[in-house]
């Protein structure tokens, strides 16, 4: 029996450090930051560097760190890129109960910005491919999922592990994308319904609840069925509702080296807290703790801490959280 089983993609990644320019665009109901780059121009790169990446194997790593017994279950292509992922599996003790397809392993292109912002270019291949027809069911003995977002025959099989999850008494932590946000919560009411944990960051939010007030969204997002809503919003207030009271957790004012992977490092280690203790603010701290590690070194697993330095780090630099009665 494993403690989480997360679902999610799996990907290489190629972080290249150029020269871009950062351009905002204003209007009357939203601004937006781009990076441009010169066109028809060769461009140098200044630094290159490889590792592996996907929302799916990202929380595996972390919750294994974090001492749960844990199974990722994804599609991988038969190729070297899909051998890569799985060797740092087994090296972090992470169980592969997944597929391998005859498309291409995932794999992403991760522009660095001038302020330590990033692009991610991204090519799905064996990630969109995962049938639940081929999934071998019989290994999926969990307490617990993890889906992170997942698109075409890959979020039909997200919704029939949903309803297996229903019928097996497994829980369920949601942690959607924009372009899935972007669909609908009637898109997505197959797997909010069965969501026990519902995290997404403040644009995912609007676009779901159709608001851009915090406090409304949060119980707006509770009414679709999950018990627990948390709104993460970069470096501004992460706030969370468990239908009884509203936590406003501050972030840290820190160095952010690479912001690739905090949100997979928040949301995991939410769901770590929240099996640990059982206690909102608990889970919060240690969410704030491992992606605050995160963002102050390159890439998404780099830094990723064990449970016994979260607790360190949460002693040395107590987060703030106000408590609010809805």
């Amino acid at each position: 029996m494993y403690d989480i089983v997360t679902v999610g993609s799996a990907t290489v990644d190629v972080f290249a450090n150029t020269e871009s320019k950062l351009i905002k665009i204003k209007t009357s109901n939203s601004e937006e930051e781009l990076i441009a780059y010169p066109s028809g121009s060769k461009i140098l790169i200044k630094e290159l560097r490889f590792t592996t990446g996907g929302g799916g194997t990202n929380t595996a790593v972390s919750l294994a760190r974090l001492g749960h017994k844990v199974a990722y279950l994804g599609s991988l292509g038969n190729d070297e890129n899909g051998k890569i992922i799985i060797d740092l599996l087994k090296k972090e003790k992470i169980d592969f109960i997944g597929v391998i397809s005859k498309e291409i392993t995932g794999y992403s292109i991760i522009l660095d910005s001038i302020e330590h912002d990033r692009t991610i270019l991204t090519y799905k291949g064996a990630n969109n491919k995962l049938k639940f027809s081929d999934i071998n069911l019989k290994k999926v003995k969990t307490k617990w999922f993890y889906f992170s977002s997942m698109v075409s025959e890959s979020f039909k099989t997200l919704e029939k592990l949903a309803g297996f999850a229903e019928k097996n008494k497994i829980k369920i932590t949601f942690n959607p994308s924009t372009y899935l946000a972007k669909k609908g919560r009637d898109y997505l009411k197959n797997i909010l319904t069965r969501t026990n944990i519902l995290i997404l960051n403040n644009e995912e939010a609007s676009l779901l609840a159709g608001k851009n007030n915090v406090k409304i969204m949060l119980k707006d997002l509770y009414k679709l069925g999950p018990k627990i809503i948390v709104i993460t919003d970069g470096k501004k207030a992460i706030n969370a509702y468990d239908g009884k009271n509203i936590y406003v957790l501050i972030p840290n004012k820190i160095r952010v080296v690479e912001s690739t992977g905090a949100g997979d490092a928040f949301a995991s280690s939410f769901l770590s807290g929240m099996i640990k203790k059982n206690n909102v603010e608990f889970a919060l701290k240690m969410g704030l703790a491992n992606s605050e590690s995160v963002i102050t070194h390159p890439g998404a697993k780099n830094r990723l801490l064990k449970y016994n330095e979260i607790l360190k780090v949460t002693k040395k630099r107590p987060a703030k959280i106000k408590k609010f009665k809805r």
